[in-house]
């Protein structure tokens, strides 16, 4: 039973019996009420869906709803016109041709919204990572951008390679033109692509992060940028030094922010003239001076060696601080005490001293006659 036999009263208006393109003007007329009743639920299903999700996220704390009603909100109205168009088209008698033309439209639509889905959650999925993250990892920013545009890339080729695909594009030999393509490439901006990936390493395995007061080789300085090709470092001095990331990864690299505690060592010089009585009583002088200031855990304190011009001690203590200041700190309130300690002790701090010794002989002469 065909489409007009149900309008039995269309027999009264003949111009609704007319072909147009096909069909009857009275099948167009139901394809139009199709498509427009389509377009009018698809809309009331995507705000209700939009409107629940909403509210769910509003009542929850949880993460991924967010990310829903974020996705949501990336419906392209377009879509929902192609798809009612689609629902429309089904009444209608195509021929093979035209109706290949409407599904493959339909098909690039539903890649081109799915797309849009996928990138705004994964756009929401970065920034709610960055967001928990950020404090702790300031140099995050980074790598998220990065791989942001990774990401991006890989599922805009994917939806183009399947649009493609549903034009009846062969898109075996493209994407073997793209391997050979990607691999000239590589192997041209191979410099540029290593230091992109020593910033990934560098972002995800952590070595250090923005912040971080690191010492590579000679030169030392505390981390500004970590970027995707070079690596920006703030020196002492108040230059700004440069790294590629590449070079960083294959360096040694030493970083004091990563410290817990602080190893010192010092050595404290006294003059040979001091009675052995006293020089046995010096490492306790010392260890009681180190274990009387804040934020420190003494380790030893001995008498090394015999200098040249003192005899030396040597005393090993930690900060239980990473923090330089506080060190610097710690170990002048010692050098204070030990000052004190060393004059109302009667010990003499050494200092480079030459002692000559005359030895004076008496010559006697002998007289001939």
């Amino acid at each position: 039973m065909t489409l007009e036999r149900y309008f039995d009263w269309a027999d009264q208006l003949p111009w609704l019996n007319y072909p147009f393109w096909g069909n009857s003007a009275i099948r167009w007329l139901v394809a139009v009420g199709v498509a427009l009743l389509a377009l009018v639920l698809l809309r009331i299903v995507a705000g209700f869906v939009r409107r629940r999700v909403q509210r769910i996220t509003e009542a929850t704390t949880a993460a991924w709803d967010d990310g829903i009603a974020q996705a949501m909100q990336a419906t392209r109205g377009w879509f929902l016109l192609v798809v009612a168009i689609y629902a429309g088209s089904t009444v209608l008698e195509l021929p093979e041709r035209a109706r290949d033309i409407v599904q493959t439209a339909a098909i690039l639509a539903l890649l081109l919204q799915a797309a849009l889905w996928g990138s705004k959650l994964l756009r929401f999925s970065i920034e709610n990572y960055m967001s928990r993250r950020r404090e702790s990892d300031p140099a995050l920013a980074t790598t998220v951008a990065a791989m942001s545009l990774v990401g991006n890339l890989i599922l805009w080729s994917v939806v183009v390679l399947l649009a493609l695909d549903n034009m009846g594009v062969d898109v075996t030999a493209l994407v073997a033109g793209l391997g050979v393509g990607g691999i000239a490439v590589a192997l041209a901006a191979q410099n540029i692509l290593g230091d992109l990936f020593a910033s990934l390493s560098i972002v995800l395995d952590k070595p250090f992060v923005m912040g971080d007061f690191i010492i590579v080789g000679s030169e030392m300085g505390t981390v500004e940028k970590i970027g995707l090709k070079t690596t920006r470092v703030r020196a002492l001095s108040g230059e700004q030094l440069i790294f590629a990331n590449t070079d960083l990864l294959q360096s040694r690299i030493r970083n004091f922010k990563r410290m817990q505690e602080r190893r010192i060592v010092f050595t404290v010089g006294v003059v040979y003239d001091t009675p052995a009585s006293k020089l046995a009583d010096i490492p306790q002088m010392i260890r009681a001076i180190v274990e009387a200031r804040e934020n420190t855990r003494f380790d030893r304190s001995h008498l090394k060696e015999f200098g040249d011009f003192a005899v030396i001690f040597e005393t090993v203590y930690y900060v239980r601080v990473p923090d330089y200041n506080v060190y610097m700190d710690v170990q002048q309130t010692i050098n204070l005490a030990l000052f004190e300690k060393f004059a109302a002790e009667g010990v003499e701090f050494a200092y480079p001293t030459q002692k000559l010794f005359v030895e004076r002989t008496e010559r006697q002469g002998h007289t001939g006659g």
